[in-house]
């Protein structure tokens, strides 16, 4: 294979600190450490292999999940395991332990791919899990969740470093394109596939890239861009509200005072405190999750008035919020 240009392995270095230093909350780092990349044998992941290979020579190790779920899966898997064994790169395959199956199928596949990922990163101690999210998805998934109404955690997007459990999950690519990468790809003269779910029309996904494609006076990076920038007011909102919470909640039986914040602060705490006691009082009915509505309960609350929701009763004193479990409904 051709070597990198030595221009994008620099490029990828800089992005990589960049990356660090976010999930460690400092202003840079000097050295990254151990890494494990998440490889799939598509042009995205092969790229970002190939420059942590070229970046951190010795300090690499790489995983495919193979989710049983196309035949070519297997054949694919072993693509990138002699890849990687031609880049001095120790490679794992990773198999679900049961078959994914049920509605949902991507999504479910995510969320295996996901489990697998961490569980291994954390068997083989690396400083760092990376995976090849590029400005062509943030783009995609900030239009997905515009479509859908998200509020500014949603808009964020696909966060550059976050934790997960106790791995820090990197994704170094964000301000790099699609077909940057695949040229990359195609230059080094590195094997790849084309995952034909991606260009599926019975994925949301795909039909929003088909619609990015035919709009180009939407431009993918300054999209991408916006969503770091929400990514960054999210982060101080969400140190904001963490503030707040340690300052005023002291228990369902105690007033939240917390009418005066901004209602974006108002919400995340109501929000926060309706999840502590349903599960403080092993509430499960009716079901209540992060993407449940509560803005008519603010309302109500802006407006002096107690309501109910999510099986608890939310009263309105002077000093605060006070929160108790509703009473039982009536059987007609």
């Amino acid at each position: 294979m051709a070597p990198l240009p030595a221009a994008a392995v620099a490029r990828f270095i800089d992005d990589l600190r960049r990356g660090f230093a976010r999930g460690y909350g400092v202003a840079a780092v000097e050295r990254v450490g151990r890494v494990g990349v998440a490889v799939s044998g598509g042009p995205d992941s092969v790229a970002l292999l190939l420059l942590a290979a070229a970046a951190l020579p010795g300090e690499v190790v790489a995983a495919t999940v193979d989710h049983r779920l196309r035949p070519a899966g297997a054949e694919e898997a072993a693509m990138v395991s002699a890849l990687c064994e031609r880049l001095g790169v120790p490679h794992a395959m990773l198999v679900p332990a049961a078959p994914i199956a049920g509605s949902s199928l991507q999504r479910r596949a995510r969320e295996a791919r996901y489990a697998l990922l961490i569980d291994w990163a954390a068997r083989e101690r690396v400083d760092a899990l990376l995976t090849a999210h590029h400005a062509d998805d943030q783009a995609e998934t900030l239009l997905m969740r515009l479509n859908r109404a998200s509020g500014l955690a949603g808009l964020s997007a696909i966060r550059a470093a976050r934790r997960e459990g106790g791995t820090l999950l990197l994704r170094p690519l964000l301000a790099w394109r699609r077909a940057e990468l695949r040229a990359l790809v195609e230059a080094a003269g590195a094997p790849f596939v084309d995952d034909p779910s991606n260009t599926d029309p019975r994925h949301d996904r795909t039909r929003v890239r088909a619609a990015l494609a035919a709009m180009p006076a939407l431009d993918p990076a300054a999209l991408a861009a916006s969503a770091g920038y929400l990514a960054e007011a999210e982060e101080v909102i969400a140190r904001a509200a963490e503030r707040l919470w340690s300052e005023h909640w002291r228990g369902p039986d105690r007033p939240l005072a917390i009418a005066d914040e901004p209602r974006e602060l108002r919400r995340r705490l109501l929000r926060r405190a309706i999840h502590a006691i349903r599960a403080d009082r092993a509430i499960t009915r009716p079901a209540f999750a992060d993407s449940s509505n509560i803005e008519p309960l603010l309302d109500a609350l802006e407006a002096r008035r107690g309501a109910t929701h999510a099986g608890l009763k939310v009263e309105v004193r002077e000093e605060g919020w006070i929160f108790h479990v509703a009473p039982p409904r009536r059987s007609l």
